[in-house]
């Protein structure tokens, strides 16, 4: 894929309350973990992984695959843990490289960083958006961001067990096998997969390529 000429979906992701966790060292393990998930389920020009700090990054070809790997992540983060998404359609231009990898400029990363800083902006307004989408093509109002801030919001307030259950049920486990595994009735995680979940896993199966 000649990445200097195609249209990329380019996320950046930050850790929110990374500096309130006991142990950063454990917290940069369980989100390497939970980054390494995320790529094993999601196909990207360029996997999701830590840059510098508390940020991530990695590439999309579509905004299905942006989408789906940035509420996976979240899922896959073990609670209290959880991130911040900007998501920036456009171009990118490979410019050098580093220690790091290759070194990215373009209009996705900018618009990326835009939407990342939007979405930290706007969550002082709405406590369970974590993700936002800039597309220079968009003026105005975008369906994609308000699907983003209704999934946010429903996966803000699960708490561990519903994480876990909503990926399990992505992974197209059955609920009889995820209430094996929970120690829970079947009917008691039918009652969760109602409460938010089939909605959420629905929700992502609509989002367009």
């Amino acid at each position: 894929m000649n990445q200097n000429a195609s249209l990329h979906y380019a996320v950046i992701g930050d850790l929110v309350g990374s500096r309130e966790q006991p142990s950063r060292t454990q917290a940069q393990e369980q989100l390497v973990a939970a980054l390494a998930a995320v790529n094993d389920r999601v196909e990207a020009v360029q996997p999701l992984e830590p840059t510098i700090g508390d940020e991530l990054q990695g590439v999309y070809a579509d905004l299905h695959g942006a989408a789906y790997a940035t509420v996976l992540l979240r899922l896959a983060l073990p609670e209290p843990m959880d991130c911040r998404f900007g998501i920036g359609v456009g171009h990118l231009e490979i410019v050098g490289s580093s220690a790091y990898g290759l070194t990215q400029d373009g209009p996705a990363w900018w618009s990326a960083r835009e939407a990342i800083d939007a979405a930290k902006a706007m969550g002082r307004q709405v406590p369970g958006l974590r993700t936002r989408i800039v597309r220079p093509d968009h003026e105005g109002g975008d369906m994609a961001n308000a699907y983003l801030l209704c999934r946010d919001t429903i996966v803000s307030d699960f708490d561990a067990r519903q994480r876990r259950i909503a990926l399990g049920v992505l992974d197209g486990r059955t609920l009889a096998t995820i209430a094996d595994d929970e120690g829970i009735s079947t009917s008691a995680v039918s009652q969760r997969h109602r409460a938010g979940i089939s909605a959420l896993v629905q929700s992502i199966g609509e989002v367009p390529r």
